[in-house]
């Protein structure tokens, strides 16, 4: 005779954000900046991509530090103490270690322990995946409240001099509370990949490949640790496919979009703002057409100051456009994030 399990935690029919935290580096990286090392210029940039300027941390700012200031903000602005997390999600691809994860160091920093922690490897989808996983855990009672962080330091792993992709990449953390609501706060979640793709953005190189140096990061002269030195052209980097990943994200990320739209049963005139991941304002503009946005919908272009964060994109635009416009709390917003892999994921959310 089976025994029946006993379920001690409570199921919990909805979740929300809670609260949004925000770190952006205080080094200012401007276009004319990014021109001595490439030959392109202020204009070119702009035209291309939206950027006019994006942030990179120092040398001794770790991704960890970032967001830890990113999470304390957000647990500030949630009304709730680190000690009320049962699970801390850190979204991130530039985390220098494999193992023990950044989300462990973040959970004994922030006072969360022994909440579960661990890291997402989704590149720029990776907050999205942050928030359907924890809206997963929060619903099902495993936890009751979730840190999910976005948190990149992309400026460790670019080549200065490469066209592809550097240019475009910033440094930042973003971070949000989930927790059980009252009414739906958080839409079922869009997610997926296409590994056929996975050239289209990668690194240079493996870490094995330089496994006979000293693994740390590496400046323009290398790096020296004991008695190996990484030569700075050894060390891996990201490169881009650039017209590949343009049209996969202009023709198919739409696609996506509208399904988190359906799914949740709303249209583009319920919301009252749109939160893309930021990669290119081209990319943002396109599918703001092909989604039919209304005016009334306000639209993060956080990448016209920020350039791409990566994994940290969405919760920074989504915390600028909030503190510019406060008005826009309470109200639904589709978030979407989409990259490496490639990997993609959205869901409707209302706005903390």
């Amino acid at each position: 005779m089976n025994t029946p399990l006993v379920r001690q935690q409570p199921l919990r029919e909805y979740t929300r954000i809670h609260g949004l935290g925000a770190y952006r580096p205080e080094l200012v990286v401007t276009n004319d900046d990014i021109c001595q090392w490439i030959d392109s210029s202020d204009e070119w940039i702009r035209q291309r991509t939206g950027i006019v300027t994006r942030h990179r941390a120092p040398r001794e700012v770790s991704v960890v530090d970032m967001a830890e200031h990113a999470s304390r903000e957000a647990l500030a602005a949630a009304g709730i103490d680190a000690a009320q997390l049962g699970a801390v999600l850190v979204s991130t691809v530039t985390h220098p270690h494999v193992t023990p994860s950044a989300a462990a160091q973040l959970a004994d920093r922030l006072g969360a322990t022994p909440a579960a922690a661990y890291d997402i490897s989704a590149a720029c989808a990776g907050y999205c995946y942050g928030i359907a996983q924890a809206d997963a855990l929060v619903h099902a009672g495993t936890a009751e409240y979730v840190l999910v962080v976005g948190v990149e330091k992309l400026s460790d792993f670019i080549d200065n001099a490469d066209r592809t992709i550097s240019f475009l990449l910033g440094d930042g953390a973003g971070a949000a509370v989930v927790g059980p609501a009252g009414s739906a706060g958080i839409g079922p979640s869009v997610w997926g990949s296409d590994g056929s793709k996975h050239e289209a953005i990668r690194m240079t190189r493996s870490l094995l490949d330089v496994r006979d140096y000293a693994l740390s990061p590496a400046t323009s002269d290398g790096v020296s640790n004991g008695e190996n030195t990484i030569p700075a052209d050894l060390w891996p980097t990201m490169l881009q496919d650039g017209p590949t990943v343009f049209r996969w994200a202009v023709w198919e990320m739409a696609k996506v979009a509208q399904r988190a739209l359906d799914i949740a049963g709303i249209t583009a005139d319920q919301l009252v703002a749109f939160v893309p991941h930021q990669a290119n304002i081209r990319i943002i503009d396109e599918m703001v057409k092909q989604l039919k946005m209304p005016e009334h919908v306000a639209v993060a272009r956080d990448i016209v100051d920020a350039g791409n964060t990566s994994a940290a994109s969405i919760p920074l635009a989504m915390h600028r456009l909030l503190k510019e416009q406060p008005q826009l709390s309470g109200g639904l917003a589709l978030q979407i994030g989409f990259g490496a892999g490639l990997v993609f994921g959205a869901q409707v959310v209302v706005l903390p």
